[in-house]
């Protein structure tokens, strides 16, 4: 099994602990809880800051000394509604007990202490792409959205037979305003769940090629390269994306033999 890929370490419990140490980069951090109906579960930030993603399920949530009370609303992720989540900065802690089953990831990257501990908005679904790359976008907190110091997180459906991140594109060179680094994970779900997607991760000088294929509650690495990700007829994939790096903005280049896709559906 290659490193990129990261299977669940069981189906209850904090089932991924993916550290930016363990990842074997600089900035990106992602946990997922897998939460029974009254369990709690409690963190420090340390030095990151943190946003929860209420995936599916509910759960009563807390930040240092501020209580947000029960949050969520989307019972089963693929219902596609926007989902509840919270952001709390370096320096501090958090908690959540379930009050449903609930699924509740857990993003980190680097904080400065910039902002504050709140509930987000909630994101409007919108589309993106043409076809069979046509594809679904919750918006949590992306670049236009100043809600943290280094986090980026958005949410992905991708239709059954479809593509996503799709022409292949990257973003792994600090050359802003050209390009940024961000380093990226995927949480990927299939409806039905024992589905599977297919996830291609490689450097145009071919230093890293790996292609894999994706189960429900898999994690995808994108330390560098293209990255994109399709699934089969029949089933639907969705995926939440963390990305962080140097600056706080998305910046990224098709792979120059694909760009056309890109140029024509323009």
């Amino acid at each position: 099994m290659t490193d990129l890929l990261r299977k669940p370490s069981g189906t209850t419990g904090k089932v991924h602990d993916i550290t930016a140490n363990d990842a074997g980069w600089g900035y990106v951090g992602f946990g997922l809880y897998r939460l029974a109906k009254g369990e709690t579960v409690a963190e420090p930030t340390g030095d990151t800051e943190v946003i929860l993603v209420l995936v599916e399920g509910k759960a009563r949530i807390g930040a240092g000394d501020q209580d947000f009370g029960e949050l969520g609303d989307r019972m089963d992720v693929f219902e596609r509604t926007p989902p509840h989540c919270v952001y709390i900065p370096n320096g501090s802690d958090w908690s959540a007990t379930a009050t449903t089953e609930c699924t509740l990831a857990v993003c980190t990257a680097p904080g400065k202490g910039g902002h504050a501990a709140r509930v987000l908005d909630l994101p409007e679904l919108t589309p993106r792409g043409q076809g069979a790359n046509t594809r679904y976008i919750n918006n949590i907190a992306m670049e236009g959205i100043d809600v943290a110091d280094s986090l980026l997180v958005t949410e992905v459906f991708t239709p059954q037979g479809n593509w996503s991140s799709y022409p292949p594109h990257r973003h792994d060179e600090d050359d802003y305003p050209n390009m940024t680094y961000l380093e990226e994970t995927y949480y990927h779900r299939l409806n039905p769940a024992q589905g599977y997607g297919i996830q291609r991760v490689w450097t145009e000088d071919g230093s890293l090629d790996e292609t894999m294929a994706v189960s429900n509650h898999d994690v995808v690495l994108v330390p560098r390269g293209h990255h994109p990700c399709g699934v089969p007829y029949g089933y639907e994939m969705y995926y939440l994306n963390v990305m962080a790096g140097p600056i706080r903005k998305w910046r990224f280049q098709n792979h120059p033999d694909h760009n056309w896709i890109y140029e024509r559906d323009q």
